[in-house]
C-alpha cells in the first residue's frame, strides 16, 4: 500500500518560505559587499580596477550552486542552507581583518565570498517541495525577494565603511551567525521529501542531457544575470557615464536593485495566472525597449532613470517567470540539480556583462556598444521563449493523446 501524501500546514509552509528567502537575502547580503566598496578600493589605489573586484565572487557563486544544488537534491535544504551561511561567514571576516588592504588578498577574499552566492540553489528545490505545482510560482518568486540582500549591501556598506572599515563586514557576519542558528532551529524538509539516492555525478550528467536545462540556462543568464550585472556594475557605471559620487551611485543602484526585486515575485504570480511564456515576453520587451534607450545615453534626471528602473522591472519579471516555468517542466527530484544549472547560468550571465563594460570604456570611454548586445541577446531570448513554448505544447499533446489512448 503507497504511503499517504502529508498535507502540510499553511504555518509550516510560511516558515519554510520565510526561512528560505531569509537565508537567501543574508547570504547575498554578504555576497555583494565589495561591490559597493569598489570604486572606494579604487580610489584609495588598492585596486587598479573594481570590475575584476565585483566579478570574482559572481563567478565562484554562479559555478558552484551547480554542485550545492545537487548537494541540496541529497541532503535537504534544511541542513544546507544553515551550512553555507556558517562558511560564509569565514571570507567576511577574513576580508574585513585581513583582505582589503591588498589587492591580493581581496581576489582571494573575493573567490571565497562566492560561496554566499551558491545560497540561491538551496532555496528553489526546497520551496518547491513545500508548495503544490500551480502555487510554486508565487512561491518561488516570493523566495526571490531574497536578491534584495544586494540591496542592503548597497544601503549599508558604505555607510557603516565610513565609521570603520572592518565594521561592514563584522555586521554581516553576525547576522549570518544569528540567521544560521535560527536555520537549525526553525528549518525542516518536507514530510514527504526524500533524499535523492542516486550518484551526484550520474545525476548531473542526466540533467546535462535535457534540452530543457539549456533553454532555462539561456533565459536565466539573461534574466537574472543581466539584473546581477547591473547591481554589481551600475556604480561603476554612473560615476563613469554621469560624473556622480560613490555615495550617490550606490544609492542609485540600490533603487535599481529594489524594482527588480519588488518585480521578481510579481512574475513568479504572473506565471501562476498568464502562464511563464507570456511573463517572459513582457519582460524581454520591456529590456530591449529600455537598452535602445540607454544606448543613446540619455539624461539621467529624466529618460536615464526612467530606463534603468523599467529595466529593472523587465528583469525582475523574467527572473521571477524563469523559475514558475523550471516548476511547470522539472522532474521534482531533479529540480535541485536544474536548479544548480540554470542558477550558474544566471550568475555567469552577471559575470561577463561588468568585465565587457569596463573594457568597453577602457577602449572607447562609452557604454553603447554594450547596450545595444544586451538588446540582441535579449532578442535571441525571445526566440528561445517560443521555441520553449512550442515544446510544451507538444508534450502536453502528446500526453493528451496517449491519455485518450488508455482511456
Amino acid at each position: 500500500m503507497a504511503n499517504p501524501v502529508s498535507t502540510p500546514t499553511r504555518a509550516q509552509r510560511t516558515t519554510a518560505l520565510v526561512m528560505a528567502t531569509l537565508g537567501f537575502a543574508v547570504n547575498f547580503w554578504a555576497w555583494s559587499l565589495l561591490s559597493p566598496l569598489g570604486p572606494i578600493f579604487v580610489e584609495d589605489a588598492i585596486a587598479d580596477d573594481a570590475a575584476l573586484l565585483v566579478a570574482i565572487p559572481v563567478l565562484v557563486g554562479s559555478l558552484g550552486r551547480i554542485i550545492v544544488g545537487a548537494l541540496t537534491d541529497r541532503f535537504g535544504g534544511r541542513l544546507m542552507m544553515p551550512t553555507i551561511s556558517l562558511i560564509t561567514i569565514i571570507p567576511v571576516l577574513f576580508i574585513g581583518f585581513v583582505g582589503q588592504y591588498h589587492y591580493v588578498t581581496l581576489l582571494i577574499g573575493g573567490f571565497l565570498l562566492g560561496v554566499g552566492g551558491t545560497s540561491f540553489a538551496i532555496g528553489i528545490p526546497y520551496v518547491n517541495s513545500w508548495f503544490p505545482k500551480e502555487r510554486r510560482g508565487t512561491a518561488t518568486g516570493i523566495y526571490g525577494i531574497g536578491m534584495g540582500g544586494t540591496a542592503i549591501a548597497a544601503f549599508t556598506t558604505v555607510p557603516l565603511f565610513e565609521h570603520g572599515a572592518v565594521i561592514p563586514f563584522m555586521v554581516t557576519a553576525a547576522v549570518l551567525l544569528i540567521y544560521a542558528l535560527a536555520a537549525l532551529a526553525l528549518m525542516k524538509n518536507h514530510p514527504d521529501w526524500h533524499p535523492s539516492e542516486q550518484n551526484i555525478g550520474r545525476q548531473l550528467a542526466a540533467v546535462m542531457k535535457l534540452p530543457f536545462t539549456w533553454q532555462a540556462c539561456y533565459l536565466y543568464a539573461l534574466s537574472f544575470g543581466g539584473y546581477v550585472a547591473f547591481s554589481v556594475f551600475l556604480p561603476t557605471y554612473l560615476m563613469n557615464a554621469y560624473g556622480l559620487d560613490a555615495g550617490d551611485a550606490a544609492l542609485r543602484m540600490a533603487g535599481f536593485v529594489i524594482a527588480a526585486v519588488i518585480m521578481r515575485p510579481l512574475g513568479g504570480m504572473l506565471s501562476d495566472t498568464i502562464g511563464p511564456i507570456i511573463t517572459l515576453l513582457g519582460g524581454y520587451v520591456i529590456v530591449v525597449v529600455c537598452a535602445l534607450s540607454l544606448a543613446t545615453n540619455p539624461r539621467l534626471e529624466g529618460l536615464g532613470t526612467v530606463a534603468f528602473l523599467l529595466m529593472a522591472i523587465g528583469l525582475g519579471l523574467g527572473a521571477g517567470a524563469v523559475f514558475a516555468l523550471v516548476a511547470q517542466v522539472s522532474d521534482p527530484h531533479q529540480v535541485g540539480s536544474i536548479t544548480g544549472f540554470v542558477g550558474a547560468a544566471g550568475g555567469l550571465g552577471g559575470f561577463v556583462p561588468p568585465l565587457l563594460l569596463g573594457g568597453l570604456w577602457a577602449a572607447t570611454q562609452e557604454y553603447r556598444w554594450g547596450l545595444l548586445l544586451l538588446a540582441v541577446a535579449t532578442v535571441v531570448a525571445g526566440l528561445i521563449t517560443l521555441w520553449t513554448a512550442r515544446g510544451m505544447r507538444n508534450t502536453t499533446s502528446a500526453q493528451t493523446e496517449e491519455h485518450r489512448s488508455i482511456g
